[in-house]
């Protein structure tokens, strides 16, 4: 009785939805010009053909997905892609960086007549979820309609667990719908399992997949350029209350460095006036990347509030602390700067990408701090031994190959579900 309750109150709430959505496009976190989709109205007609339709929560998973969009690209070609996301930031990142043959919608609320619309308009052959973004009028509905369901990277922290196993009533239709769950772990399929998944398994994990991202030479031999031989460390994807620990760590390293330049890029481009005052505030000579200020030898932070140019800031730049990892935010995937020949430090605050930054704390290709003390002790010594960061930089590398070899196994355990598949 409980999943007809919840889609009976997700119908009766439809003017609080639509005056929600309309608060989220006065701050920012919803797109005016494609807000319809939001709603389940698509803004184009669906191709001809079979269509696979994958669904990721925003940038972190979305970025995930895209080594497996590109694969089955490369081995179905006659397939439409259709990959919905749930944020502003995922659909900015997604326009720079999709195949151009690959179709983006926001994903619909889940409310019953939006989702109803939504899978009316693009009839899925077959839908893929990353992680565990599950809503359950959308993957509930799919299932109706006899649409085959899969999880790739599936992943569950332990409260996410334990709050869907004391909602039995509610999770029991919800995994029962999927046909397979390729989960990020050993570990992470027995919860899977657990929860009543009947054909759970770990064939590799595809953020450790990922791959190698695409940069910007240009970008990457001006900031070389910029720095010249000044010791530099990157903090990347910074989170609220990790830009403050990074400027302490700066002024702890700066101490014996005077020459220090730390750069700074944001996960969210729109907290640049927030960071750029924190800085500021110190008394810290501040360019920033945005409005086009030129590195000098008197700045100590760069900020670099745009978007999709990290690439480059990994591979100019010889330490990298990943950020959202000292908040419970979850954590960012380290393989993609792995790929770029950083030596990369975190927090331990990353259940995201556990898997993977416990492979690469294992290989030595990273190392793990707690605060903005660990933070500068970690970095110094890193700054002040260049042919161990840079060991510690191709072992991280070594780790970011052998992932791929786990995407072959993803795709061969798709493939009997995917439109057209024999056998």
């Amino acid at each position: 009785m409980i999943l007809p309750l919840y889609k009976g109150l997700a119908t009766a709430l439809g003017p609080a939805i639509d005056a929600y959505l309309d608060r989220r496009v006065a701050r920012g976190k919803e797109d005016p010009a494609r807000l319809d989709e939001r709603r389940g109205i698509a803004d184009r007609p669906r191709p001809e053909g079979p269509l696979v339709w994958l669904h990721a929560a925003s940038v972190g998973e979305a970025v995930g997905l895209l080594t497996l969009i590109r694969a089955l690209r490369d081995r179905r070609p006659d397939l439409t892609l259709l990959m919905t996301t749930g944020t502003t930031t995922s659909a900015e990142a997604m326009g720079k960086r999709l195949p151009a043959e690959v179709i983006h919608q926001f994903v619909p609320v889940d409310r019953p007549a939006w989702v109803a619309r939504f899978l009316d308009h693009w009839r899925p052959d077959l839908g893929i979820w990353m992680e565990s973004d599950l809503w359950p009028t959308l993957v509930t509905e799919a299932d109706a309609r006899g649409i085959p369901l899969a999880i790739v990277d599936g992943r569950l922290s332990v409260g996410a667990f334990q709050r869907w196993r004391r909602m039995g009533w509610l999770a029991r239709p919800l995994f029962d719908a999927f046909d397979l769950v390729l989960a990020a772990s050993e570990d992470q399929a027995r919860r899977f399992a657990a929860l009543g998944c009947a054909d759970v398994r770990y064939a590799g994990n595809l953020k450790a997949a990922g791959d190698p991202p695409e940069v910007d030479a240009a970008l990457a031999e001006d900031l070389r350029a910029s720095i010249g031989g000044r010791p530099v460390w990157l903090a990347a994807s910074t989170h609220p209350g990790e830009d403050a620990v990074v400027l302490d760590a700066h002024a702890r390293l700066a101490a014996t460095r005077p020459d220090l330049l730390t750069m700074i890029v944001p996960r969210h481009t729109r907290r640049g006036d927030e960071i750029a005052g924190l800085a500021q505030g110190r008394g810290l000579t501040l360019a920033r990347r945005s409005a086009d200020e030129p590195v000098t030898p008197e700045t100590a932070v760069y900020l670099a509030d745009t978007m999709g140019e990290i690439a480059g800031f990994y591979s100019a730049i010889p330490v990298t602390f990943l950020a959202g990892s000292l908040v419970p935010v979850g954590g960012h995937n380290p393989i993609e700067p792995a790929h770029c020949g950083t030596a990369l430090v975190f927090g331990p605050l990353i259940p995201n990408n556990r898997d993977a930054a416990d492979a690469l704390l294992a290989a030595g290709g990273a190392r793990e701090v707690r605060d903005a003390t660990s933070l500068a002790e970690t970095v110094g010594s890193l700054l002040d031994d260049p042919e161990t960061a840079a060991d510690m930089a191709a072992r991280a590398r070594e780790v970011a190959a052998e992932g791929r070899a786990g995407l072959a196994r993803i795709l061969d355990a798709l493939s009997s579900l995917l439109p057209g598949a024999t056998g």
